[in-house]
């Protein structure tokens, strides 16, 4: 017996990204995003560096429209090169 879907589609869903704070990983982050939702808006992303300067963290909100499109945008950017963790 499958289990119901949490969340209701469509819906705006949070996605954060984090990677080492090297030019180019936020552009990378927004591309790999687009892959998935074409309507999101990069100039929406907020960025936050860390303490020391060295980890880079871009928090996404995209307009989900089903559980395997973001089943796909986590795939995409859990093996993107610049990325450590996604949540």
């Amino acid at each position: 017996m499958s289990s119901p879907d949490l969340w209701q589609f469509p819906c705006d869903f949070p996605i954060k990204v984090t990677g080492r704070n090297v030019e180019g990983f936020a552009d990378a982050v927004a591309q790999a995003v687009r892959q998935h939702a074409p309507d999101f808006d990069a100039a929406s992303m907020r960025l936050v560096v860390s303490s020391a300067g060295n980890y880079l963290s871009c928090t996404c909100v995209v307009r989900a429209r089903s559980r395997a499109q973001l089943d796909a945008l986590y795939t995409t950017l859990s093996g993107h090169p610049l990325v450590r963790v996604v949540l």
